[in-house]
């Protein structure tokens, strides 16, 4: 079987063997007829994407699919690599063709300048094993209408909003170029998120669509919306993003407002916001659950790039990938006056410096988990001092990462 087989590029009048591949595996009971918005939204990505693919012959058997996107890392934008539409029929599987289509597609990534890829993990112990690590986690709530907060003395007003409004495109623009992790949308992350299904994929025989309530200043500035959906006698907050502390509040006397129709609040939120600290009334149903994924795409690249909280230190790191040989070795990191420094000074694993995985690696510099943490779990391997410099250098704050795709 293996000698009929052959990877490259998924061409747009293949779109239909993907999507076909998409419905076999994750069940979605797609159809290229019935479901035009999903395909249409698809094929897109494929155009404005690098679509991979295994072939027998002419059948699409394995893909994978890298989304041009860019990233908010510290206040640094990053252009990141989204990583979707990952399948393989079952009877190709244990022939090594994702773990080709991987290293394929991280190859071109760095070739085209992306130094982070993220993706939505089917299995975090595959992805794992491949070099990424978890970056966010997600928070789902439930709140009873008797426990839905108000707030007096609110200034301005919320109105109800197209979901494409430019206030609301706006508003998510300022919190993401000030928000560590988030995603900085282009088109392809917007369309994605006005096709985003999550409610409907929990409560299936709904059809409600989404809808958009933005919030107002007395000055008439928008700080903040809110996209929402009723269903069922059920208020689901789909995103709330808010650039004050003004602006949460008036949008939750919004859901207030609704009381009389709803019976419960269902939200979702990212893993660092304290949701229940925030109710009047924090007793309050809540989930924590990991969300997304990341792996650094070239090291050396994203570590030129990043922002350090000092100015002078130096540092070698002894960096293993069970993928991307590029990113195997050893590397000296120096700082100062003149700049940040990163090459690789061998290709082998010196053994008296810090020592980590590159999953390790990037959910250090993300912060996701800090370097103390991460050395008392012995997932990093060194001398105490060299521990307390990551401490230092390395800046606080746990990824926000709100978007699918």
């Amino acid at each position: 079987m293996k000698s009929n087989l052959h990877m490259r590029e998924i061409k747009q009048t293949e779109i239909k063997q993907s999507i076909e591949l998409l419905n076999y595996v994750f069940q979605m009971n797609l159809s290229i007829n019935k479901d035009r918005l999903f395909v249409s939204a698809k094929s897109t990505q494929f155009d404005e994407g690098v679509a991979l693919g295994w072939f027998d012959g002419d059948h699409l058997v394995a893909q994978i699919l890298n989304l041009p996107f860019e990233v908010n890392i510290h206040n640094r934008v990053y252009k990141m690599g989204g990583i979707t539409a990952v399948g393989t029929y079952p009877e190709y599987s244990r022939h090594g063709l994702m773990h080709k289509l991987i290293y394929a597609s991280l190859k071109q990534m760095k070739k085209d300048g992306y130094t982070i890829s993220y993706l939505f993990p089917y299995s975090i112990p595959y992805y794992r094993k491949k070099g990424f690590e978890i970056m966010s986690d997600i928070v789902e709530y439930q709140i009873r209408d008797t426990q839905i907060p108000h707030y007096d003395n609110i200034p301005g007003q919320v109105r109800r909003a197209s979901t494409t409004d430019e206030d609301v495109k706006n508003v998510y623009h300022q919190f993401a170029m000030r928000t560590h992790g988030a995603m900085i949308r282009n088109e392809i992350s917007w369309n994605e998120k006005y096709q985003e299904d999550y409610w409907e994929e929990k409560f299936i025989d709904s059809d409600a669509n989404l809808q958009a309530a933005v919030y107002y200043d007395e000055e008439g500035n928008a700080l903040g919306y809110m996209f929402y959906r009723i269903m069922e006698e059920n208020f689901y907050i789909d995103e709330l993003i808010t650039l004050k502390e003004v602006a949460r509040k008036a949008l939750w006397n919004f859901i207030y407002a609704h009381q009389s129709m709803v019976y419960k609040v269902f939200g979702k939120t990212t893993g660092n916001e304290a949701v229940a600290f925030l109710m009047q009334d924090s007793e309050i149903k809540q989930s924590l659950s990991p969300y997304f994924m990341a792996r650094i795409v070239d090291l050396i690249g994203f570590v030129k790039q990043f922002p350090f909280a000092e100015n002078e230190f130096h540092m070698r790191w002894a960096i293993s990938d069970p993928l991307a040989e590029w990113n195997q070795g050893t590397f000296e990191i120096y700082s100062d006056e003149k700049g940040l420094k990163v090459q690789k000074i061998s290709d082998e694993l010196i053994e008296d410096v810090v020592q980590m995985t590159v999953q390790t690696l990037i959910t250090m510099l993300l912060g996701y988990l800090r370097p103390i943490y991460l050395y008392k779990i012995e997932r990093i391997k060194g001398d105490p001092s060299s521990i307390l410099l990551l401490e230092r250098i390395i800046p606080t704050g746990v990824p926000t990462f709100v978007d699918y795709f």
